[in-house]
């Protein structure tokens, strides 16, 4: 990966990271941006989200970010200074929510509650 690429990812990592906090509305549980993944030519970019809270609100926070993905596309726009604006494709990833589970299973273990 270029440095120009490493950049522009760091920033829509940030970017978007804002943007789903301020700008999207109904959002309960606590989203994180996990990592994007950029095309050589910036003109795609995988974002790998994270949410942490119940079932309920993960998958209707889900519903929300799928819905406004246009959105967020738009304010990338307005914020990044590139020709083009890279299509944006939003993917859940549980891992944030499994880190937290084999945190808790350690704390367990530590204390004697499992053995």
């Amino acid at each position: 990966m270029s440095l120009r690429n490493e950049r522009i990812r760091k920033e829509l990592m940030r970017d978007i990271s804002e943007i789903l906090r301020k700008e999207v509305r109904g959002l309960e549980g606590v989203v994180s941006i996990v990592d994007v993944e950029v095309s050589h030519d910036n003109s795609f970019a995988k974002v790998y989200y994270s949410v942490l809270g119940s079932p309920e609100q993960i998958e209707k926070d889900r519903e929300i970010i799928e819905k406004n993905t246009g959105k967020v596309r738009f304010e990338v726009g307005k914020r990044i200074r590139l020709r083009v604006t890279p299509e944006i494709k939003l993917v859940y990833s549980d891992g944030i929510e499994q880190g937290s589970k084999v945190l808790e299973l350690i704390e367990k273990i530590s204390k004697g509650e499992i053995k």
